[in-house]
């Protein structure tokens, strides 16, 4: 009966040599982490790679023509006009340039503010032309309206794709978007066909003897 007490306190006094042979706990689970990471084959340099995904809007190159009819029509176009100050006395159409860079077709333009009540009021137009279609030409870049009374005569633009439409047969063709983003009003920015003047061939004189 004597060799119980005995073998409890050796068991006692083994286990406690144990646990101070082992390691503080760690709070890291299942195992703490190793001395040095494993060594991982070097790969090829991510520096300088180019995203697959176009980045901004596309580049247009070519003028797609499905109405040559619209197109020699629109090649016409001279004028612009704008409507928040057409009714003013002394208000007078602006000018506007369509031409061509090969395949590729731009317009550029400008109206002032004429008349009294008017002046230093301005709208423009700069962009490039991706489809001319019947009833409808579609520009990409931006019009501009520089109004006095609107955000203290800061511009407001509407940019990206514009939609210019004319209907029967009507030689004005409407921005669509044509609403400033500004106050809300409705612009009435238009593109007006002008008939090229007619030359009339000139009379040969008669030779003198």
């Amino acid at each position: 009966m004597k060799r119980l007490p005995l073998f409890l306190l050796v068991t006692t006094i083994a286990g406690a040599a144990q646990a101070q042979q082992q390691p503080a706990a760690t709070p890291y689970y299942p195992a703490p982490p190793p001395m040095q990471a494993p060594a991982v084959q070097q790969g090829a340099s991510t520096t300088g790679l180019t995203s697959p995904l176009p980045t901004g809007a596309p580049k247009v190159d070519r003028t797609e023509i499905a109405s040559d009819a619209e197109a020699q029509l629109f090649a016409d176009v001279r004028k612009i006009t704008w409507g928040r100050h057409a009714k003013l006395k002394g208000a007078k159409p602006g000018e506007v340039t369509v031409s061509r860079q090969g395949n590729l077709w731009l317009i550029k333009g400008r109206i002032e503010g004429t008349a009294p009540g008017s002046e230093g009021d301005w709208a423009t137009i700069d962009g490039v032309v991706e489809k001319i279609a019947q009833g409808a030409v579609v520009v990409r870049g931006e019009v501009a309206f520089r109004v006095a009374a609107v955000e203290k005569g800061r511009p407001c633009k509407v940019a990206g794709v514009l939609t210019f439409k004319r209907s029967g047969k009507s030689q004005v063709w409407r921005l669509a978007e044509g609403d400033n983003p500004c106050d809300g009003t409705r612009e009435n920015f238009d593109l007006v066909y002008e008939k090229p003047a007619e030359k009339k061939p000139v009379p040969t004189q008669p030779k003198r003897s």
